[in-house]
């Protein structure tokens, strides 16, 4: 019965979530060519708010958590540790003000309505993980639009997911080019927890009734300190908040 049940409201949700894209997929094209970014981002953030309010078709819950409030007059680079492709959304519904744009790879520019063409029309630094130099050349144009104030930028430092929601080893590399672009940004680590249980195996099944969670935890001040560095003390303030917040 439990299996039935979580084939049964994963079809919901996915029936939901298609529709969800196709019609913001035109919505976000229709605001784009009218009124450009300014007119697109609105659009895109109730995107995010939708794909995060569908959950509750699988009974599945979520909160986003501040335990720190950041500044809106400094540039931000937010650190997240990686479980499944549903950590975006609420980052990009609740931390709204800041104008995230993601790293993400290259292959979700294309191919998924909505979320592809708010990666391509935000700016998102879409990297080849085959291709270092594209890859630090597109992290190192998001860094400067973070030091211009256009946006904050959202890294993934550990790269690929991970789903038992113990998080891999953080890379430094993508860190330290943003900082040699935007040194006088805050480093704010958000903890997530929850969304690689409720999508283990890619999107269906689904697990419902999961809870989830988002925490953004107090700053890294990353002044005087190397991309690997900075790496190793957000990764540290991660786990020993998902160790000591592990989800039901």
């Amino acid at each position: 019965m439990k299996r039935a049940a979580e084939y049964l409201l994963s079809a919901v949700y996915l029936i939901y979530f298609s529709l969800i894209l196709l019609l913001f997929h035109a919505a976000q094209f229709i605001a784009f060519k009218l009124g450009g970014r300014a007119a697109q981002k609105p659009v895109a953030d109730w995107l995010n708010f939708s794909i995060m309010q569908g959950w509750l078709l699988t009974g599945s819950t979520h909160q986003f958590r501040l335990e720190y409030t950041p500044p809106t007059d400094r540039p931000l680079i937010f650190v997240a540790n990686h479980q499944s492709m549903f950590d975006i959304s609420p980052i990009g519904w609740y931390l709204r003000r800041y104008t995230p744009v993601f790293v993400s790879k290259i292959e979700l520019g294309r191919g998924t309505p909505s979320v592809s063409y708010n990666l391509r029309k935000s700016g998102a630094a879409l990297v080849d993980r085959n291709d270092p130099r594209q890859a630090l050349s597109e992290i190192g144009r998001l860094g400067q639009r973070v030091k211009e104030g256009v946006c904050s930028a959202v890294i993934f430092p550990e790269g690929t997911r991970s789903r038992d929601g113990q998080p891999k080893p953080f890379a430094g590399a993508g860190l330290a080019i943003l900082l040699r672009k935007c040194p006088n940004a805050l480093i704010v680590p958000i903890a997530i927890t929850g969304t690689g249980k409720f999508n283990p195996e890619g999107l269906f099944p689904l697990r419902p009734f999961s809870h989830m969670t988002w925490t953004v935890l107090p700053p890294i001040e990353p002044t005087g300190l190397t991309g690997e560095q900075v790496a190793r003390q957000t990764q540290e303030a991660i786990m020993t908040y998902v160790s000591s917040n592990k989800p039901v």
